[in-house]
């Protein structure tokens, strides 16, 4: 059928042959030459199995674009799996990161409330340590003043008894003083 089919279109495609001058068959007439030569061509093509040749190539490489097609889809799908993965897994590392950012924030101003009670707590040990400083200061001037004063009271007592005591007088006091630690001492 098929043979038949392109006989019949290549007789249509030489009518421009019925144009040359002389008898159309006869191997003087070029167009009739190169009429036989085209048949022949297309025989030989079918005689070697050509179309069917052509037409298998033409279906492999139909087959192979249809792989690639399927290839490309699936390589895309995956891609835009991978895309939506990262996505996901960046906006994760952006909420820890905030929360991170948040939890930082939150100790900062943990530690400054801290570092304002130690502070504070700092100045007061400070002022009670030098409220004591003063205090004992205060304490061992008082004491200074109050030795200095029996010292001085004592010195000027005894300048007063040595002017006014005599001599009988004082070995009275003397020997009162020995009587009473022997009785004191027995």
């Amino acid at each position: 059928m098929r043979f038949t089919l392109t006989s019949i279109a290549a007789l249509m495609a030489a009518s421009p042959a019925f144009a040359a001058s002389g008898p159309f068959f006869s191997l003087g007439n070029t167009d009739f030459v190169v009429l036989l030569a085209f048949l022949l061509f297309i025989a030989v093509l079918f005689y070697f199995n050509v179309p069917s040749l052509l037409a298998g190539m033409l279906d492999k490489r139909a087959d192979g674009i249809k792989t690639e097609l399927e290839e490309a889809r699936k390589l895309r799908e995956d891609a835009q799996t991978l895309l939506a993965s990262y996505e996901r897994k960046q906006k994760d590392v952006q909420e820890q990161a905030d929360r991170i950012v948040a939890s930082a924030k939150e100790e900062a101003a943990a530690a400054g409330v801290k570092a304002r009670e130690d502070l504070g707590k700092s100045v007061e040990r400070r002022m009670a340590a030098a409220a004591e400083q003063i205090e004992s200061a205060q304490a061992a001037a008082i004491k200074e003043v109050r030795d200095q004063a029996a010292l001085i009271a004592v010195g000027a007592a005894r300048d007063v008894l040595a002017k006014q005591m005599t001599a009988a007088e004082g070995n009275k006091l003397i020997d009162a003083g020995i009587a009473e630690v022997d009785a004191k001492l027995h």
